[in-house]
């Protein structure tokens, strides 16, 4: 299976948006739109994202809405 189909595959199983994986896994979280549209992983780059893909970290997926969504989050 290619890298992408790799990622994407992950992003279904754990349901983890696509930005956050970009963020936590290479710290760009365009990452997984630029894949969709073409964007091929250099060497480095690739080892990195599969490493992340061995190991990722403890997540769970958060409420709908995101973090934000909860009553007084913001402050108020």
């Amino acid at each position: 299976m290619s890298l992408h189909g790799e990622i994407e595959t992950f992003l279904a199983q754990t349901r983890m948006a696509a930005t956050r994986f970009g963020r936590l896994a290479a710290g760009d979280p365009r990452l997984v739109s630029d894949l969709r549209s073409g964007r091929v992983p250099g060497p480095a780059l690739a080892a990195r994202l599969r490493a992340f893909l061995a190991a990722p970290p403890d997540w769970t997926p958060g409420r709908p809405g995101g973090a934000g969504s909860a009553p007084g989050s913001n402050g108020h």
